[in-house]
């Protein structure tokens, strides 16, 4: 959990920026609903390395450096990320790749108190993602301090079945967009590899957009939920120093970030399909509980969407209490066999069901 620059601000950021952010983290309270990572992104660095051949920030930009920054982030309590790319330039082609420097980069990034790399795939040289990613997590375990390793090689080579051996996540699709068609055609890729997340190795269908604008309240609160119930990452790509209250509402939640974080570790997955337009997803939660998203992909009317004990993994002859996380609400009664709701165009319903002595 944490947040990262690319998604909002490309290439125009700077120390400033990523200082308020960290500001932001911790007056908003984000920070203390657990978002600790504050990722730079691309571009950080100068455009060529330096005549020893190091990697060092851009100097208009970062001029403080980034042992600087990330003493200031430390600070306040969270940890800094930071940015390069499997080849010899990254993706903007505004400063170096770590292709052949992976023992040097590793090392410089650690001696800055550096916290998490994202390695990203561009400017390659035709060697497999498997032999150029496992050899930066190599330089990484051994340059003396703990850095979780983000790959972000957008689900090449099946990443998911050999992800784990090399980091800690792996992108499992292409770049988001800000729209609901484009958030839905990521988590769906992202859906297929469920079975290999799990704790320390997590499928990753890319950063949040929630509160950059491209998409409605209800949908937002779809993209957040479904991020949620599949264990994504959840790492915000918003501008925090001008968050608005409904945003600040929807990535504080608790409830929400508590599906999440749930220490079991069991990625929710799509379960059942009506038609085109509706949906089951569900997963396991610790304490035999069970997370049930209910969600209408359709855009012109409400519809009544049934989540059956059979779909979910629950027993047959079970009964459970029902919570509405975005509510806050218990449903009144109990259920058993099956839970229906009525759930609106581009919406969802996201339940914590808790089984019950009959």
């Amino acid at each position: 959990m944490g947040w990262n620059s690319w998604n909002h601000f490309q290439c125009g950021i700077n120390e400033a920026v990523v200082r308020r952010t960290a500001d932001a983290l911790v007056a908003t309270g984000l920070a203390k609903a657990g978002y600790k990572y504050v990722n730079l992104d691309d571009c950080w660095a100068d455009y060529q390395r330096n005549k020893e051949g190091y990697m060092v920030a851009n100097p208009k930009t970062f001029p403080s450096g980034i042992k600087a920054l990330a003493d200031y982030v430390h600070s306040k309590g969270l940890k800094l990320g930071i940015y390069s790319s499997a080849g010899t330039r990254t993706c903007s082609n505004r400063m170096p790749g770590s292709l052949g420097h992976e023992d040097k980069d590793a090392k410089t990034f650690a001696s800055w108190g550096v916290d998490y790399l994202k390695y990203d795939n561009c400017y390659r040289d035709g060697t497999p993602e498997t032999v150029r990613f496992g050899r930066m997590s190599r330089a990484l375990k051994n340059s003396g301090r703990p850095i979780f390793f983000s790959l972000c090689e957008w689900g090449y080579m099946e990443v998911p079945k050999w992800g784990g051996m090399y980091g800690n996540s792996w992108r499992t699709t292409g770049d988001i967009n800000d729209t609901w068609s484009g958030m839905l055609d990521n988590i769906d890729r992202n859906d297929a590899y469920a079975r290999y997340a799990k704790p320390g190795g997590w499928n990753d269908p890319d950063m949040l957009e929630v509160g950059n604008g491209g998409m409605a309240y209800d949908e937002y609160v779809v993209h957040f939920s479904l991020w949620a119930i599949a264990k994504a990452p959840l790492v915000i790509g918003c501008d925090l120093t001008r968050v608005s209250k409904e945003t600040l509402g929807i990535l504080s939640n608790a409830e929400v970030i508590a599906i999440n974080q749930d220490r079991m570790g069991v990625q929710g997955k799509k379960v059942k399909k009506y038609g085109n337009d509706l949906e089951v997803w569900a997963g396991q939660l610790s304490r035999h509980r069970k997370a049930v998203l209910l969600l209408n992909r359709g855009t012109t009317s409400s519809a009544s969407i049934t989540a059956a004990w059979p779909d979910v993994g629950i027993r047959r002859g079970v009964t459970v209490e029902a919570r509405d996380v975005w509510k806050h609400e218990t449903l009144p009664g109990r259920f058993t066999g099956s839970l229906t709701a009525v759930v609106g165009p581009h919406s969802c319903k996201l339940f914590v069901l808790t089984p019950v002595p009959r």
